[in-house]
């Protein structure tokens, strides 16, 4: 097997090292909580009705998001 060395913060390493399992490799590690996902296998799982519904749910909630946001800065504001 092929190996590479990378270097990692020391935080980066203890939060590895805690979810470390026994006689478990740091390659192991990575692998089991950061699972491989092809974003090419959800290519066209969406119609062009769908993505447009799903797209204008996202602008949707993103404007509810900003209208939250400002009420909640006016309020800071006031106090």
């Amino acid at each position: 097997m092929a190996t590479k060395t990378i270097t990692i913060t020391e935080e980066a390493y203890s939060r590895l090292k805690i979810r470390k399992k026994p006689n478990e490799s740091f390659s192991e590690v990575i692998n089991r909580i950061i699972p491989f996902t092809d974003w090419t296998d959800f290519a066209g799982t969406l119609n062009k009705e769908s993505a447009a519904t799903l797209q204008k749910a996202v602008k949707d909630a993103r404007k509810e998001s900003e209208k939250r946001s400002g009420k909640i800065a006016s309020g800071l504001e006031g106090d």
